[in-house]
């Protein structure tokens, strides 16, 4: 789970991370009032969304009295950036910087680690630096079972070109971010920028966290993290049902059972879609041993988003019965009725394979297409796609 600005600074709080005093409205109306309640001086107007560029776009405005921040916030406020609207607003005290740094901590699946990033050069896209100037990027594995010590977190600063008493301020900084990551099951903790002031006061001027959607049965106060209207609609409906499911930007719909397969089926959708324009649209796995109930409901979430065209269905019969996924296609659509207009591909195999084509055989829904191969399935679904 990505959180937004605000929250990364309140769990950043919560660990005695420094940050500068913030307040959220959702509302214009509430900005006077709380622009007026930070410290008076100069202000940063925010936008609250879960997507980088708010500045580019006009999301982030500076602001040098409460009534400048509630003009900030009615135009910031309902704007669009990059597909997410804002909600919410942000009005902080703005820093004194003498300085900008980076620095991130994250989990490295590929290397079984955790990674440690940091630069003299914060503020800037880290993706621009890393690519224009890697060797300003330093960069540290750390072993799980050792965590981000002292002696991790002043090797990194050295690393980056730190030394001295400037290492030294930046260091107890580093391992309250460290016990951000490691105490909230955290994947990702990134500030950019960590500012010094003229004084020497190292603050983490942004934040940015993603949260272990798995660890989520040890942090029920995760749950309060949650802003629904900001959640998009289908992955909220999704988890809801209890659905492993990831929207795309594709046209192709798919559902699969187990996430080796459907990783297989957006790869052969993908490539078979090359032909047609097309991609694919979600990633949904409806487990080892979903029933039919559960089928229905993952095909009537993907058949609900406008921006699928055709949907692929590919299961290989184990623990899920290939009769079980038939019945479950044919009760989604009897319960969509009307409302079901877009094309199925069918491509069933493996555990009463032969019973399952035989169930979408007898039904003969004028939607469903059953093709034998997992390549002929790809193909023909972009096709209908198109």
């Amino acid at each position: 789970m990505d959180l937004f600005e605000y929250q990364a600074r309140e769990l950043f709080a919560k660990h005695q991370v420094p940050v500068l005093p913030a307040v959220v409205v959702t509302e214009p109306e509430q900005a006077l009032e709380a622009a007026a309640s930070l410290p008076q001086g100069l202000l940063v107007v925010k936008a609250q969304v879960k997507t980088g560029g708010r500045g580019k776009a006009g999301g982030v405005k500076l602001a040098h009295s409460p009534q400048e921040a509630l003009e900030h916030t009615r135009a910031i406020h309902g704007m669009d950036i990059k597909g997410h609207k804002v909600h919410r607003v942000m009005i902080a005290a703005a820093a004194d910087i003498a300085e900008e740094y980076y620095f991130s901590l994250l989990l490295d699946r590929s290397n079984r680690q955790y990674l440690a990033m940091c630069s003299r050069e914060g503020g800037m896209e880290i993706e621009t630096l890393a690519a224009q100037r890697p060797e300003a990027l330093a960069k540290l594995g750390i072993d799980p079972l050792e965590g981000f010590t002292e002696q991790k977190a002043a090797e990194l600063l050295a690393a980056a070109g730190f030394s001295g008493e400037e290492a030294e301020a930046i260091v107890p900084v580093l391992l309250r971010l460290g016990e951000v990551f490691e105490a909230e099951d955290a994947t990702l903790v990134e500030v950019n920028p960590l500012v010094k002031t003229p004084s020497g006061e190292i603050i983490a001027l942004d934040g940015k966290v993603t949260l272990d959607d798995n660890a989520a049965f040890r942090h029920p106060e995760h749950a309060e993290l949650v802003v629904k209207e900001d959640a998009d609609p289908l992955e909220l409906r999704a988890k809801e049902a209890g659905l492993n499911y990831v929207r795309l930007e594709g046209e192709v719909g798919i559902i699969g059972n187990g996430a080796g397969l459907v990783m297989s089926t957006l790869d052969v959708v993908a490539y078979a879609g090359q032909e047609h324009g097309v991609r694919p649209a979600n990633f949904l796995d409806i487990g080892g041993g979903a029933s039919a109930e559960v089928m229905a409901a993952g095909l009537e979430i993907i058949l609900g988003d406008p921006q699928v065209r055709s949907v692929f269905v590919n299961v290989f019969g184990g623990i899920t019965a290939c009769d079980a996924v038939a019945q479950g296609i044919v009760r989604a659509l009897e319960l969509l009725g009307e409302a079901a207009t877009k094309p199925l591909v069918v491509r069933l195999d493996g555990n009463n394979v032969e019973a399952g084509r035989a169930i979408l055989a007898q039904a003969n829904h004028p939607l469903v297409s059953v093709v034998e191969t997992m390549d002929g399935a790809a193909a023909l679904a972009a096709a209908k796609a198109k």
